[in-house]
């Protein structure tokens, strides 16, 4: 058998194991890491936490290999999203694979299956004796706004061997993913002064405020969509921007006190999100101004929640390079809406690309699922990194 062969049925099995932890983000991953930690020491494979200020979540590197320059950095999150309110057909807890191909469970393309393959290759690796070094970097907090690998690539960029390339494995069909939007997320929290709703000039309904600012973003995507560049890769072409969450009041006929609201802003790259939003900043900001000059409890708060950057085509990029000799893909350069963490990789200065098992399509869904001919697919490519890893590059 080959190396793919065996690799493929190992990686499933470690799926297995991975999917069973819920490793929803407003829960704790530590016990996915301590398995991981197992795992990698019944290999001869030291591993290191770098754990959130709670100590209650952390990222976990490893490296295989000698402590030297170049080699690849293979990178996951471990966390899900949530499966409350989605109708499952199975226990998205529990691997289950079907006779239509397809393997179900939470995390299985998104993106626990690029961590099973990556953790499939760790036993070929130590017993062909790599010549390169291969690092493992398993983070948290991705689903919330990618809080948890910042800390982790600081760490490599000051303490590791430089790195040669990072991969970071979301769903991209195995295919290699050169370019993603960056997000920004905000709460906007708007203070008003109850009274009767037929007193208007008593109070100030913090709703009705809310709404002007939030109309001003809608016109703001509007916008962001005519200006779209017609020769952008992405899908859509321009920035969007969405209102996600809404809440405020008490009652019918009560001016409101307080509402609440959030959005997210997706900037291509060579977009500022900053400068998109100016405008809008300096509107919440003369509101809160004359809020306050009314009432001094009331005002305007515009609370940034995450910012993630976009990540960018590289010119002659080694990682996208490199992917696609692993891949063995040979297709159209491609880019993503959505935002991970090989924005923050390459900011940091790696060549960074995106390949890993599934579609983007059944992430977040109800009934996830990645095909085994993906996790074949993907067990092919580690396949292929052994064998260049096991050789001087």
């Amino acid at each position: 058998m080959s190396s793919a062969e065996t690799l493929a049925p190992r990686a499933i099995e470690i799926l297995e194991r991975l999917v069973a932890f819920d490793t929803t983000s407003h829960l704790s991953n530590l016990a996915l890491i301590e398995w991981v930690e197992a795992y990698l020491a019944s290999y001869g494979v030291a591993s290191r936490r770098v754990p959130n200020a709670e100590g209650t979540k952390s990222n976990l590197m490893a490296t295989i290999g000698p402590a030297i320059e170049g080699g690849v950095v293979l990178s996951g999150h471990t966390d899900v999203v949530p499966v409350e309110g989605q109708p499952w057909v199975t226990d998205p807890f529990k691997l289950t694979p079907k006779d239509d191909g397809r393997i179900y469970g939470r995390g299985t393309c998104d993106m626990k299956g690029f961590l099973a393959l990556a953790l499939a290759a760790v036993p070929d690796l130590v017993a062909k004796g790599a010549r390169q070094p291969v690092h493992l970097a398993f983070s948290y907090d991705e689903e919330v706004g990618c809080l948890g690998a910042p800390d982790m690539i600081k760490l490599i960029a000051a303490e590791l061997p430089r790195p040669a390339l990072v991969v970071v494995g979301e769903p991209s069909n195995m295919e290699a993913v050169s370019g993603h939007k960056g997000i920004s997320t905000f709460k906007v929290v708007v203070t008003g002064h109850e009274a009767h709703s037929s007193q208007t000039q008593l109070g100030v309904s913090a709703v009705m405020q809310a709404v002007r600012l939030m109309g001003s973003l809608s016109d703001l995507a509007v916008q962001l969509e005519r200006k779209a560049d017609p020769d952008s890769l992405f899908t859509p072409k321009h920035a969007t921007l969405t209102i996600g969450m809404v809440n405020g009041g008490t009652a019918v006929n009560i001016l409101a006190r307080e509402c609440v609201f959030y959005f997210d802003l997706r900037c291509p790259p060579g977009l500022s999100p900053d400068g998109v939003l100016a405008g809008f900043f300096a509107e919440a900001k003369a509101m809160d101004m004359a809020l306050e000059a009314r009432f001094p409890e009331a005002g305007v708060q515009v609370i940034r929640r995450s910012s993630t950057p976009a990540f960018a085509p590289e010119a002659d990029g080694a990682a996208e390079a490199f992917a696609r000799r692993m891949a063995g893909d040979n297709g159209p350069q491609r880019v993503v809406g959505y935002a991970a963490e090989a924005g923050q990789f390459q900011e940091a200065g790696f060549s960074t690309v995106i390949c890993g098992p599934g579609s983007i399509d059944q992430a977040h869904q109800p009934n996830e699922f990645v095909e085994r001919s993906q996790m074949e697919r993907g067990a092919a490519f580690m396949a292929r990194l052994v064998d260049w890893a096991s050789t001087d590059g």
